[in-house]
């Protein structure tokens, strides 16, 4: 087990139950209990957990996003090839927005080197296309939320109303035909309406696990939806009831 896979699978046993022990969590993984406080060290870092003497309890809610630097870890490979599809889908001299999330600054690292305008909604992405050559980098107003970095709020509504971009790239929490797409929180959902708003094409790209979960938040219905790029792994029932929506779905 990698420690990737290690410190996944710690928070979300440590999610499931509220509280591990040190020795309950070595048991799970296989790890010493030197091993285990290290992990516990880097997830209470990064907001997924509270330590304890002798073990950690959970500070996620039920139906709460896990932290950004925990996320960025998870499905590298499947959100690269998500980012190249949806790369290979927009021509050169387009208007770009691109969403916050951990798939969306993949998607940025794709655009790197083409001839495009973008407006990232994320700090980390607007990070990811600094100094990119050919690119024209547009900056939203707004507040960023701590960690993920995502812009929210009305000065990043108000930027997005000012302009009309050729493609949307948006990210999720939650995607299906009879709930629509759907976000964690409220001034996040916010923020992807504006953007779908401003576009005339809207490109969804989303993990697969994703297409099975409702989030808390409403942002659109899943026919004013253009494409979703997922991976190979999309659940055939999942993927065909968006079709019968009329969205356009690539599995990669």
């Amino acid at each position: 087990m990698t420690s990737t896979e290690r410190l996944k699978k710690i928070a979300e046993a440590v999610s499931r139950t509220g509280r591990l022990s040190v020795a309950e969590l070595a048991e799970l993984t296989g790890a010493s209990e030197m091993t285990i406080r290290r992990d516990l060290e880097v997830l209470a870092d990064q907001g997924v957990l509270e330590r304890y003497r002798g073990g950690a309890r959970s500070l996620l809610l039920r139906g709460e996003e896990p932290p950004f630097a925990l996320r960025a870890q998870d499905g590298s490979e499947a959100k690269q090839r998500i980012a190249a599809e949806v790369a290979a889908l927009i021509a050169d001299g387009e208007s770009v927005v691109l969403d916050s999330g951990t798939t969306c600054l993949e998607v940025a690292r794709a655009l790197q080197h083409r001839r495009l305008t973008v407006m990232p909604l994320s700090l980390h992405a607007a990070n990811a296309l600094t100094g990119a050559p050919r690119l024209r980098l547009l900056l939203p107003g707004g507040e960023p939320r701590p960690g993920e970095l995502a812009l929210t709020g009305p000065l990043a509504e108000a930027s997005l109303a000012a302009l009309r971009f050729d493609t949307a790239v948006v990210g999720c929490c939650g995607l299906n035909a009879t709930d629509g797409l759907t976000a964690y929180d409220l001034a996040d959902a916010a923020i992807k309406r504006a953007a779908i708003r401003s576009a005339r094409r809207v490109i969804v790209v989303t993990e697969a696990a994703k297409l099975s979960r409702t989030a808390l938040a409403f942002v659109t219905p899943a026919s004013a939806l253009h494409a979703v790029v997922t991976d190979h792994s999309a659940p055939d029932d999942a993927t065909a009831a968006l079709t019968s929506a009329g969205v356009t779905v690539r599995k990669v």
